[in-house]
């Protein structure tokens, strides 16, 4: 038995997933190795099955393969899902008894990516669990080889019938176009609007993994451009789009406007607290400040939490929040399903509540106080200095008595509204945002915030054409 040892090339083990580009930094034997590391995890903590699913790339099935290969060379029972959205797969780590749950896909990243998400027992498996399988297969640190097994389960009916247990639209007849963007959400949304009540057009609904028609990243304008397209041809009461992999969600409403990550949660906080009054809404950092006033408003308890949705996850589970929601549209609901990003899901229960209104999404969305904000700002910045130039940031505004919420990087509240500089916990980047109620406004925050790259040796970033109404 020949001893297993392996490296990972040292970029594709990020904060919350494993990431790469196939053929060059991810390869077969990574996803073998990821099974075998991962695999031996879960047999120290007791565990006796895996459920693994994948996304709709070309690469998806080899590496799936191999990453079953891995996991029964542990001696685990693999529960193979197939082809399926991402919340399907942690749906089935639920509806399968599964003691973890692997998911290989890329995402909303290019086509020639690909990668691996994770859970052990029902949390999330992050930051420096993923950081530890590299130092597992490096040292060859595993269980014994032994023989497991691996048996193909098909979840989709079971997962659609249990989203439609929670639809509480009544019999509103909606007209909603869909756009799963050719990525693996498409079989699922074909098989919910069966079920749905009202009259549904699915576009780009067949799995692709070229993604020949935009795209699909629904937190970028221009691959909503068809979807809204589409609406105004219908007269639809709302447009509903996933990423590549069916754990994040754009809407869009009828008007064509676009409804960002938090005035989508804003929508639904309201409805979630109508029957949990005083609850914790939890949302990203990047989120507006109209979203946690919303919150309040409604009577609720907005919390304002770090980007990323293992750590939403996590500190849902700890305060027991039943709604959370981040900018770049992974919606969680803890209120009827289980705490998991799972954009299917999110889109039957904002159905349900459009269905039981009385005017238009688009009133509700007019109606939300409106800010003027830039999009979220990204530019590069070498991976040892994004953190210190935060730091940096931070100790002068802290000499300077500026007001600072540190949940995660700094974000400055001043008289014309908010700016936001965080470092990326995925990319080589730093992040930003301003917000605020004026043209004027915005861009002496964008001033100050270009005050502070500067004194960090950083050169202003390019604010043209970047503000947005929100």
């Amino acid at each position: 038995m020949t001893a297993f040892r392996h490296r990972f090339d040292r970029t594709v083990l990020r904060e919350y997933d494993i990431r790469g580009i196939v053929g060059k930094t991810l390869k077969p034997e990574d996803a073998f190795a990821i099974g075998r590391c991962f695999g031996s995890v879960v047999v120290r903590a007791g565990g006796k099955r895996v459920a693994v699913g994948y996304d709709g790339r070309l690469h998806s099935p080899e590496l799936e393969a191999q990453l079953v290969a891995g996991l029964r060379a542990c001696g685990l029972e693999v529960v193979r899902i197939g082809l399926c959205a991402t919340p399907m797969l942690y749906f089935a780590a639920y509806d399968q008894e599964a003691a973890g749950a692997v998911m290989v896909t890329g995402s909303h990243n290019p086509p020639d990516y690909n990668g691996f998400k994770m859970m052990i027992g029902k949390k999330p498996f992050f930051g420096a669990a993923i950081q530890e399988i590299g130092r597992m297969a490096a040292e060859g640190d595993v269980v014994p080889e032994t023989k497991g097994s691996d048996r193909a389960v098909d979840i989709a009916e079971r997962y659609a019938d249990r989203v439609m247990q929670d639809w509480d639209g009544g019999d509103r007849k909606l007209k909603v176009v869909w756009d799963p963007g050719n990525g693996s959400a498409g079989p699922i949304v074909k098989a919910l609007t069966a079920r749905l009540p009202g009259t549904h057009f699915v576009i780009n609904g067949d799995v692709d993994g070229t993604f020949p028609n935009h795209h699909p990243d629904p937190t970028v304008a221009r691959n909503l451009e068809q979807i809204i397209a589409e609406v105004a041809r219908e007269k639809a009461d709302l447009g509903i789009a996933f990423d590549g992999d069916g754990d994040r969600i754009g809407v869009v409403d009828n008007e064509g406007h676009i409804l960002f990550g938090d005035q989508l949660l804003i929508v639904l906080a309201r409805d979630v607290l109508k029957a949990k009054p005083g609850a914790t809404i939890i949302a990203d950092v990047k989120a507006s400040q109209v979203l946690f006033d919303e919150v309040a408003k409604a009577g609720g308890a907005p919390l304002m939490w770090k980007t990323g949705h293992s750590l939403i996850k996590a500190k849902m589970a700890e305060t027991g929040s039943p709604l959370a929601g981040e900018m770049s549209g992974h919606i969680f609901f803890a209120d009827k399903w289980y705490g998991f990003d799972d954009a299917p899901y999110s889109a039957v229960r904002l159905l349900g509540i459009v269905a039981r209104m009385e005017g238009t999404l688009a009133e509700v969305r007019a109606a939300l106080p409106q800010v003027i904000n830039t999009p979220e700002l990204r530019f590069d910045c070498e991976e040892a200095r994004k953190f210190e130039v935060v730091q940096e940031v931070k100790d002068r505004l802290a000499a300077s008595g500026a007001k600072v919420q540190a949940v995660d990087g700094v974000r400055v509240l001043t008289e014309d509204g908010w700016w936001l500089l965080r470092a990326s916990n995925t990319q080589a980047v730093l992040v930003a945002r301003c917000e605020a109620t004026s043209e004027a406004g915005l861009d002496r925050l964008k001033a100050q915030l270009v005050e502070q790259l500067v004194a960090s040796g950083l050169e202003a970033p390019d604010f043209s054409g970047e503000n947005a109404g929100h």
